[in-house]
């Protein structure tokens, strides 16, 4: 029998909104993000699915993406685990800068490189700035390192594998029925993992919102299938 895995990126966000680069900045859910994660567990109940076990990020747009989903399916008794390494990419300075105003600013070819480059970084924080998440309760566990100032996308695949290996991966192996709702950005370092793609390929992959993206594995882990929910 096939391993189910559903991946769901969080409903739309006040900034996805206002349309600002929003990294880790905690930020609500929107009116329609809200409605956008019922409709995801909705949609799920209507095809019947169950799950074992959930995972998120730390940040709330996503915490309650898959909180909605979980009482629409009469599922919140599950474990939730959550973990700052599904957290989307960390984009340093401009966090809570207009994506428009940006290029306007900087030039579409340049933003274009911080937001899809695998190896291009946005502009830094400092550790004074707000921004900083060492500033914050929620990542006293993280050690000076894993602290960023900027993140490229490469390092956020980087950060994001290891949960998948030392966390996920063995309630798949259980049999467990997952369902991770996390970012656009970590939930590419997983399918570029799952689907061994290059970072070319990965880097034109677009993540719908609140859309649950099925996955169903053979006992290696490799893909048997996948396919978004309709």
């Amino acid at each position: 029998m096939a391993l189910q895995l559903v991946l769901l990126r969080h409903g739309e966000s006040v900034w996805n909104k206002e349309n600002r680069f929003t990294g880790w900045t905690d930020v609500d859910l929107s009116e329609e993000g809200v409605r956008q994660a019922i409709y995801a567990g909705q949609l799920l109940r209507k095809h019947n699915f169950t799950f074992d076990v959930g995972f998120t990020s730390v940040l709330k747009r996503s915490i309650k993406t898959l909180h909605y989903v979980l009482e629409e399916l009469d599922m919140l008794w599950i474990p939730v685990h959550k973990s700052w390494r599904l957290n989307e990419r960390f984009y340093g300075a401009l966090q809570g800068l207009n994506k428009d105003e940006t290029i306007k600013q900087y030039g579409e070819e340049q933003v274009q490189k911080w937001r899809r480059d695998p190896a291009e970084h946005p502009p830094a924080i400092t550790e004074a700035d707000d921004r900083f998440p060492g500033h914050y309760l929620r990542y006293n566990d993280l050690t000076y390192r894993e602290l960023p100032l900027t993140e490229n996308l490469s390092e956020t695949m980087t950060r994001a594998l290891p949960f998948w290996h030392e966390s996920i991966v063995p309630q798949l192996r259980q049999n467990q029925k997952v369902i991770i709702c996390a970012h656009g950005n970590s939930l590419r370092a997983l399918v570029q993992y799952i689907n061994n793609l290059s970072d070319e390929e990965v880097t034109k992959l677009d993540i719908p919102t609140a859309t649950p993206w099925v996955y169903e594995l053979d006992d290696r882990l490799n893909q048997i299938r996948h396919y978004y929910l309709e």
